[in-house]
């Protein structure tokens, strides 16, 4: 019998200074078996950097046909396309022919050799940006994962800050590559 995902609840406040977004957000997120609590709070962290009301969970791990996260306009044509994690370079280039804008937030402690490995290959994608979070700093929010969340994430001058109460955690990505144009 598989295993089922497991269900956390999340109140996201997003405060973003930069894009002038203020919202709350009730997420229900679904964290499939094999996922980590860190890279499921590097979904939510992606989520509240693109926080909009039309932003929505893909299927998660288990469909390679769908991003973590994505936004549609209102006739079906995906304008963001977010991946959280290490994704190779043909499922990248496929993303780019899909949608108008492609983001990928790596976090792991081998995000420079994978970057170093898929940077050549992806050099022409020009709809695409990829950020690292620091090793520490997705250790940190995955320290803030349980069943039901209570999250403000604030971001003013490419700073993030996210806490949940008990704690706060500072971030920085490092862009690996911004999008030309």
């Amino acid at each position: 019998m598989a295993l089922k995902a497991t269900i956390f609840k999340a109140d996201l406040q997003v405060a973003d200074m930069d894009r002038h977004y203020y919202g709350d957000h009730a997420l229900t997120i679904a964290r499939h078996p094999s996922e980590t609590d860190e890279r499921m709070m590097v979904r939510v962290l992606a989520f509240a950097l693109h926080a909009h009301e039309a932003l929505a969970f893909g299927k998660g791990l288990s469909t390679d046909d769908e991003p973590d996260l994505w936004l549609k306009d209102l006739t079906g044509a995906v304008e963001k396309w977010i991946d959280v994690g290490q994704p190779d370079d043909r499922r990248l280039l496929k993303a780019c022919g899909r949608a108008s804008e492609v983001i990928v937030y790596s976090y792991s402690a081998t995000s420079a050799v994978w970057w170093k490995q898929l940077a050549g290959k992806l050099e022409r994608a020009r709809n695409l940006q990829v950020f690292n979070l620091p090793a520490q700093a997705s250790t940190e929010l995955a320290s803030m994962a349980k069943r039901t969340m209570q999250l403000q994430c604030t971001i003013q001058e490419g700073q993030i800050w996210v806490a949940d109460g008990d704690h706060s955690v500072h971030l920085e990505l490092e862009v690996l590559k911004s999008r030309a144009g």
